[in-house]
């Protein structure tokens, strides 16, 4: 029975090991894969992504109160061909499309452009109504004037939906590096126990936990 726990020690370290290789080995090919990804976009952070300069750039639009997450890194005239990057262009992106609208989100814009004399009741807060009667018509095609500011947010939204994608799609590789090296120590661990006869050994670590019920030997009296 020994043995056969020794051979099953030594095959679960031999997969764990496996595992482990495994797991490093697409883990570095998925970040590998996002940054060339990225880097095929050519994506280059404007001047004023830095951490200093878009807080005052958001002061003076007056847009500072809208922004829940400011930046703490720059990404001023750098490429972005990294997840973590990406992560970062994202979140200046999104202070740029505030600066854009005033401060207003998607939801908080109405769909159309209002025209002339559209009841304040009828007015969404960032603008423009979502009230058809309400909105302006555009001569040739006699439709409903779309809310342009409203169509930054969607072009917003899809490019940093894909930029936060990118950087997750990183740390989930970066993960899969750390759970393969953990990998790797468990199989060599169980390996090494396994040849070194560590089950051979009746006397376990937690051995001086027990205590003894040997007796004294009882000295003769003479």
């Amino acid at each position: 029975m020994r043995k056969l726990f020794e051979v099953g020690g030594l095959v679960a370290g031999v997969v764990l090991i496996v595992f482990g290789a495994v797991a490093i080995t697409m883990g570095v090919n998925g970040r590998q894969t996002v940054n060339k990804s990225l880097s095929n976009e050519y994506i280059v952070g404007s001047p004023d992504m830095t951490p200093s300069a878009i807080r005052a750039e958001a002061q003076k639009a007056g847009v500072a109160s809208a922004v829940k997450e400011w930046p703490t890194k720059s990404v001023a005239n750098q490429k972005i061909d990294t997840g973590a990057r990406a992560r970062l262009i994202a979140q200046y992106m999104r202070i740029h499309t505030l600066e854009a609208t005033h401060g207003f989100t998607y939801a908080q814009m109405g769909i159309y452009s209002a025209k002339p004399g559209t009841p304040k009741s009828q007015l969404a807060p960032g603008g423009g109504t979502s009230n058809s009667e309400f909105a302006a018509i555009d001569p040739t095609t006699k439709a409903p004037i779309q809310n342009s500011a409203r169509q930054i947010w969607v072009t917003e939204t899809a490019l940093t939906t894909a930029l936060n994608t990118s950087y997750m799609a990183s740390q989930l590789g970066l993960f899969g590096i750390v759970v393969g090296i953990a990998l790797l120590l468990s199989g060599f661990g169980f390996a090494i126990l396994a040849i070194g006869g560590a089950l051979r050994n009746p006397q376990t670590a937690l051995a001086f936990l027990r205590r003894s019920n040997h007796k004294a030997p009882a000295v003769p009296v003479g």
